[in-house]
């Protein structure tokens, strides 16, 4: 147990902001990270020990997340709870510059396919090495590549590009690279 948490802990900061990424909702963000805790510790026994620890929690924790959007997608789509804290949030828009080109940004991320925006967190994020995001998502490393590729070119694209209306910034992409 003590091995588990030498190995886990440090890794739980990477896991909740994969996930905020992939749900952008904080509190289904630190549910899907508890739910990825629950299982590493139910199936520690079952981990391969010549295999990364880190590598195993990210897939753990992406093919929870895919299953999640797929039940919510086939349950009829999005739900918004809308209280006097959302509200708020809803009806006054950031007045930063900066808060307006991570929008931008996270509207161009949305616009790509789940498989790309996938790559394009693990690798420039997270910090993973391609092999090691070719074992979270369970593809061979030339995809990996590939689908990194065309989700460069894409946002490269979307930020040069209008989307929905609005010039998206494209000096926050180069941060990307």
């Amino acid at each position: 147990m003590q091995q588990m948490m030498l190995l886990v802990e440090p890794l739980i900061p990477a896991l909740r902001r994969y996930a905020a990424a992939l749900t952008r909702d904080r509190a289904d963000a630190d549910d899907l990270v508890q739910d990825t805790l629950e299982l590493v510790i139910t199936r520690w026994h079952q981990r391969r020990t010549d295999g990364s620890v880190r590598s195993w929690l990210f897939a753990i924790l992406h093919n929870l997340a895919v299953s999640r959007m797929r039940q919510h997608r086939r349950r009829g789509g999005a739900h918004l709870p809308i209280d006097e804290a959302h509200e708020a949030a809803l009806a006054m828009p950031a007045p930063q510059e900066a808060a307006a080109g991570s929008r931008d940004l996270m509207r161009a991320l949305d616009a790509l396919t789940e498989e790309q925006r996938s790559v394009l967190l693990l690798v420039t994020v997270e910090g993973l090495s391609y092999a090691e995001t070719a074992e979270v998502l369970s593809v061979p490393i030339g995809t990996v590549m590939s689908r990194l590729s065309r989700a460069r070119d894409r946002m490269i694209q979307l930020m040069d590009d209008e989307v929905g209306g609005v010039r998206l910034q494209r000096p926050v992409l180069r941060r990307l690279k």
